[in-house]
């Protein structure tokens, strides 16, 4: 049997945006498969950035709008409402892109165009579900960057997705660390009974730890 799921992965490469889908294939004795099905190149991918004025909504912006068949088509946050996004994300030019603070309105007029899309979502986890559900009405596949998602809430998405055959993404961290940590543990898994990893951050650090 065949369908696409959705796919939980600890790390976000942004190269996945450049011409890249993930479906997921299961069988009856494994775990989900992700695979990466190369597709065909035609205009931009619009990627809608939900969160633009956290530090990794800006750091989206910028990533989008410097690569290669990506456009930043839209920034939603509740605090910048009517700034620029370029400027919000410190471009060296504004994007002419106003934030705003009604995803539905931005994703409904985003799907107007038929184009390719994608919503990035780093908002919180109490608001995923109805952003990836909202997001899936208009056509559009999900990238969920938010930290600390219960495995309620993962079994949810997971449900969801499944019946709208749409792919979506959960990345829960983007540190480098944190996945060379995780790929330790799993590897140390198969030598030892008990295994701690213990992940080290600043004092100061704000975020959540991954």
């Amino acid at each position: 049997m065949r369908h696409t799921m959705l796919c939980h992965i600890p790390m976000l490469d942004m190269a996945l945006l450049h011409g890249f889908s993930l479906q997921a294939r299961t069988s009856p004795l494994s775990l989900p498969i992700c695979a990466l099905r190369e597709t065909p190149k035609t205009s931009n991918i619009k990627v809608v950035v939900n969160g633009a004025g956290t530090e990794l909504g800006r750091a989206a912006i910028a990533a989008v709008s410097k690569a290669r068949g990506m456009e930043v088509a839209g920034a939603v946050d509740s605090i910048y409402v009517g700034q620029d996004a370029g400027e919000v994300a410190k471009l060296e030019e504004p994007l002419e892109l106003p934030i705003s603070n009604d995803l539905v309105m931005v994703l409904g007029s985003i799907s107007q165009s038929k184009a390719t899309a994608v919503m990035i979502d780093f908002s919180k986890p109490s608001a995923v579900y109805d952003n990836v559900r909202q997001a899936t009405a208009f056509g559009m596949r999900s990238v969920v960057v938010v930290p600390e998602l219960g495995m309620d809430l993962v079994s949810a998405l997971t449900e969801f997705c499944d019946k709208a055959s749409m792919g979506c993404i959960l990345a829960p961290t983007l540190s480098i660390g944190a996945i060379l940590l995780q790929e330790a543990a799993k590897t140390a898994a198969f030598h030892y009974k008990n295994v701690e990893i213990v992940e080290s951050q600043q004092d100061l650090k704000v975020s959540s730890l991954s």
